[in-house]
């Protein structure tokens, strides 16, 4: 390749510029056995060339005799062109056969796709710490500690102490007002005692000393000067929240106390001492720990901090995804038409991903187009890239011939799991991944269920227990629920079944509730749906217990649309 002056271009890149020629040669061969291999080996099969031209399949040992036809099955005898067919249906057959097996076993178990997931995230938020500076401390001018990474503060004394933070690399410091849903960083503690003085808890009187009190004509309110103290006999109207003056017995509520015609104030009930007074430092002292690094910001979070005396928080940054939208098939708007499909997946991931506190930061529908595929997956600078389509061997699936060009590490190529056999993981460079989500849209949503969800929670800060990835062969969750019916399973695969969650009436336990509508196109089942039921090879039995994926937006009372038609079979 050539610059625009005619000069050589620098070769950082290469395939930078020439994407034919980077297609082309991906699609020659297969790639070599070794990093950049699928397991096993196998490259992804029935790739393209250049701007999506089937290639012919290379031979290879795994192929030697597939062609070869097969002997005549007992009681049959074939000759001349009847032969020569038989043979070929035959070798077909075979040849699906092999297909097949190469596909089973080289897709990788459930469980143990949730954790290399997992552990590609884990990864990754590990090149992010490495790779990134830690945020300037107001407090210590930025000043690090080189064995850990962690900011420090070497004249802190007792004064400045409870101000002091230490930053982790990797994370970044945001407004209080962008930090919901996000993971803190470092602990959370008190920079000050909370209340910071004694308050009132009520609207009322605030007395000195036995009653009845004489009662001051100007009030005290809150946020205004510290009251003047008060004498025993003494009372003087008070705010909820204002500051209590010094010497002050305690605060008679409102609907407590009498006020007579010589504003003499004469308690309704018996006075204790203290009582209705907010102490200082009642909920917490300065420098405490309030929260630990890892919590995820709700909103009751975010209203302790600036309680506490936050106006940003140490968090961990949001993971940034694109999302590359394929198929020449896809309508963006108006009914399906003319062999033409309206796009599902275009409207629904990027909010499920965002539901996982993640930043979308592109949607880009592509098309069945290899060079631009090629050049947004090469040129995108998200975190993770999720591909919807592609992922299969046919005329028009790009994905592996892209990963193949780009030298991406392929983690997952297949899971054995029913919706999504398909789905994939890949390395496309360190602290960068990709996942290609099968086109049907349950099955994409169990491919981001399996592969992306892991990754970006690790990558987040919001992962799971390790458990809860199970071991080898086991589809171990943290959260389970008996069936409420049986539910056929695949033979070799895993399968997850969307299910609504009822408490059964006589039992009190929670039961999973199977739904109609689970095929790989369908959606309908999975708009209604609280879970996914995670039904292990062989199928399950009504009343065992079976692994439970919740969806972000679930919540115990149950989805309203369980009980419309075609989900039938719910219970309440």
């Amino acid at each position: 390749m050539t610059a625009p002056d005619g000069r050589s271009a620098p070769q950082t890149d290469p395939i930078d510029g020439d994407v034919d020629e980077a297609l082309a040669l991906a699609n020659a061969h297969s790639a070599p056995r070794g990093r950049h291999s699928a397991p096993g080996g196998q490259g992804a099969p029935g790739g393209q060339g250049a701007g999506g031209t089937p290639r012919a399949a290379t031979p290879g040992p795994a192929d030697a005799g597939r062609d070869a036809p097969r002997a005549p099955r007992p009681g049959t005898e074939a000759h001349g062109s009847e032969a020569h067919a038989t043979g070929q249906e035959d070798s077909r057959e075979a040849t699906r056969d092999q297909a097949a097996s190469r596909d089973r076993h080289r897709a990788t178990p459930w469980p143990t796709a949730r954790r290399i997931a997992a552990q590609a995230g884990r990864q990754a938020a590990a090149h992010r710490a490495r790779t990134t500076e830690p945020p300037v401390d107001p407090v210590t001018g930025g000043q690090t500690d080189p064995a850990t990474g962690l900011s420090v503060d070497p004249v802190a004394d007792a004064s400045t102490a409870p101000r002091a933070e230490r930053f982790p690399r990797g994370a970044a410091r945001v407004p209080l007002e962008e930090a919901l849903g996000l993971v803190l960083a470092a602990p959370l503690t008190a920079l000050t005692d909370l209340p910071s003085f004694d308050t009132s808890a009520m609207d009322g009187w605030v007395v000195a000393g036995p009653g009845p009190w004489a009662v001051r004509d100007e009030g005290i309110l809150a946020g205004h000067e510290p009251p003047a103290p008060l004498s025993d006999g003494e009372a003087a109207a008070i705010a909820t929240g204002a500051r209590i003056p010094p010497e002050t017995t305690a605060v008679i509520r409102s609907e407590h106390g009498h006020l007579d015609d010589k504003r003499q104030l004469h308690p309704l009930r018996e006075v204790a001492h203290g009582q209705d007074i907010r102490p200082r430092a009642q909920e917490c002292r300065s420098g405490e720990l309030l929260l630990p690094a890892g919590a995820v910001v709700t909103p009751a979070v975010l209203g302790l901090a600036a309680a506490a005396g936050y106006d940003d928080l140490l968090v961990v940054p949001r993971a940034r995804v694109e999302v590359l939208v394929l198929g020449d098939e896809l309508l963006t708007s108006g009914r399906p038409r003319d062999g033409l499909i309206r796009d599902a997946l275009g409207p629904m991931l990027p909010h499920w991903l965002r539901a996982l506190g993640v930043e979308v930061i592109a949607v880009r529908r592509l098309g069945d187009d290899a060079e631009a595929v090629l050049k947004a997956v090469r040129d995108s600078t998200a975190d993770l890239v999720v591909t919807t389509g592609g992922t299969a061997s046919g005329p028009v699936d790009h994905v592996h011939p892209t990963l193949r060009a780009l030298g991406a590490e392929l983690l997952v190529d297949g899971v054995k799991v029913r919706p999504g056999h398909p789905m994939l993981l890949a390395r496309l460079a360190e602290g960068r991944h990709l996942v290609g989500l099968p086109g049907n849209p349950l099955a994409a949503v169990s491919g981001l269920l399996t592969l992306a969800e892991p990754l970006l929670r690790e990558l987040s800060g919001q992962a799971a227990p390790e458990a809860s990835y199970g071991r080898e062969g086991e589809a171990e969750e943290p959260d389970t629920a008996p069936l409420h019916a049986a539910v056929q399973g695949h033979p070799h695969d895993t399968r997850l079944v969307p299910v609504v969650l009822r408490q059964d009436r006589d039992s009190g336990h929670d039961w999973a509730v199977p739904l109609h509508y689970n095929g790989p196109a369908m959606l309908r089942g999975i708009a209604a749906a609280d879970a996914l039921a995670v039904i292990p090879p062989g199928g399950a039995q009504g009343a065992q217990e079976v692994g439970i994926l919740d969806l972000p937006w679930s919540w115990s009372t149950g989805n309203p649309g369980t009980n419309l038609p075609g989900n039938e079979g719910c219970f309440t």
